[in-house]
């Protein structure tokens, strides 16, 4: 039988590596190992950013609606349970810009959950 040597699928892999680490900086965009370690940490790196920003989004429209009820006499917690008991379902995300881009539906929505409390 033929021997088979993996030359091909080595270098494709290492190439693939060196060209995500392109604009790494010293020898961390040229030498495999350390190019490997490099691409590995920052893929960790942005796995996690990724859970961070659903985060922050949220931390964002919070304070964007809990500053929004303020001059209605209401806090962001209380806004919302009387939504919930209005049986009002909206994101947060279309709050905050509802709050933003449309202050006269906003305050229906206010006056909906005042009641509701």
């Amino acid at each position: 039988m033929a021997r088979v040597k993996g030359a091909m699928m080595t270098r494709k892999r290492r190439n693939k590596v060196l060209k995500l680490a392109k604009s790494y900086w010293g020898s961390k965009s040229t030498h495999f190992k350390m190019a490997k370690q490099a691409v590995k940490k920052s893929a960790v790196y942005a796995y996690v950013g990724r859970k961070h920003k659903k985060r922050d989004f949220r931390r964002l429209w919070i304070a964007r609606i809990s500053a929004a009820v303020k001059p209605y006499g209401l806090n962001y917690s209380r806004f919302m349970n009387g939504l919930k008991k209005a049986n009002i379902d909206l994101n947060r995300k279309a709050l905050s810009e509802m709050a933003i881009n449309d202050a006269a539906a906003f305050a229906a929505l206010v006056e909906t959950a005042k009641k509701a409390i």
